[in-house]
């Protein structure tokens, strides 16, 4: 079982130790929480893979110190470039070319000629990369598919047995609750590849032109981005969008404050923000998940507004069909 350490600078040191020999480390970033493994190193990225059961054609985010260091494995264009200057620290991942001579290893990468890159803003994630030394590739930190953890005992609750991983670094809740936004250059436009913790509109005042579509995107481009299985961060219970009326069988996930009456319900933002109701989502999807009983967790409608449309993508990739 995995030690659970309370973050200071004393665990993160030990954190850091583990992370060069090899070995994983689950942290807090501002996002989610991190499953971090030395991003230079085939067979802890591998081990990535084999602790989430994560498909191996499903890349991983790589997170560095600063933009210095992002350019050292990436190539930046004058449009990422602006965006790292904007959002970095933070919740927003670039999805670039990588360099040749970059000493990642070819796993974070799923086999594409990009590499996705960040540099999170959570003081506990910017520790552990000073104290390991090494860029750290860091899908979120529970089994593949399942709702992603905001808090150390979520880990626990999933990765907690797995064999490869050393530390859970507590460093409380993820302020953010939601994933990084996602956005490639195919083609040479800047595209949505997965909507997160930085909503669209605010990239595109930066850029000064809309974002195109992930759709768009094919082939490799098509799944550059973590996060674009269509069946993901999804509980044990089924999930029904879009409710306006709860059957017996149901708890509710609601929003806003005409909630209708369930014999279970959360609340995402009694005060209809969408902020509160991203800081909420992931954690309040486990705690109905456990009340549910068997029966199914209705959800209230979202808007498609602002941090709207990353809360409606999660949403609708936890209720799709299951393999």
């Amino acid at each position: 079982m995995a030690q659970c350490l309370k973050a200071t600078a004393e665990t993160i040191g030990r954190a850091g130790a583990a992370i060069r020999e090899g070995r994983l480390v689950a942290f807090p970033t501002e996002t989610v929480y991190g499953l971090g493994a030395d991003a230079t190193d085939d067979q802890a990225v591998a081990s990535i893979f084999e602790a989430k059961g994560r498909p191996r054609f499903n890349p991983l985010i790589v997170h560095v110190a600063n933009l210095q260091e992002a350019e050292k494995h990436c190539v930046f264009n004058a449009e990422a470039e602006r965006l790292a200057r904007r959002f970095w620290p933070g919740g927003l991942t670039l999805v670039l070319p990588r360099r040749e001579d970059t000493a990642l290893s070819l796993l974070v990468s799923a086999g594409l000629d990009t590499v996705a890159v960040r540099v999170p803003a959570h003081e506990t994630a910017r520790a552990l990369i000073e104290a390991a030394k090494r860029p750290l590739a860091a899908p979120s930190a529970n089994p593949s598919g399942k709702v992603s953890p905001t808090r150390a005992a979520h880990v626990m609750e999933g990765l907690g047995a797995a064999p490869q991983l050393a530390f859970v670094l507590d460093g409380g809740a993820c302020p953010l609750g939601l994933e990084s936004t996602v956005i490639g250059f195919p083609q040479g436009i800047p595209t949505l590849l997965r909507p997160g913790a930085v909503a669209r509109d605010e990239i595109e005042a930066v850029l000064g032109r809309p974002l195109a579509d992930a759709n768009a995107a094919s082939g490799e481009e098509g799944r550059a981005s973590p996060g674009q299985l269509e069946s993901h961060y999804a509980p044990g219970s089924p999930i029904r969008l879009d409710a306006t009326e709860v059957a017996e069988d149901e708890v509710l996930l609601a929003f806003g404050p005409d909630a209708p009456k369930a014999k279970t319900s959360m609340n995402l933002s009694a005060s209809g923000d969408l902020t509160e109701a991203a800081a909420n989502l992931f954690a309040m999807l486990r705690a109905l998940d456990a009340d549910a009983g068997g029966g199914r967790i209705a959800v209230m409608p979202i808007p498609m507004t602002g941090l709207g449309e990353a809360i409606n993508d999660r949403l609708k990739r936890a209720a799709a069909p299951r393999a």
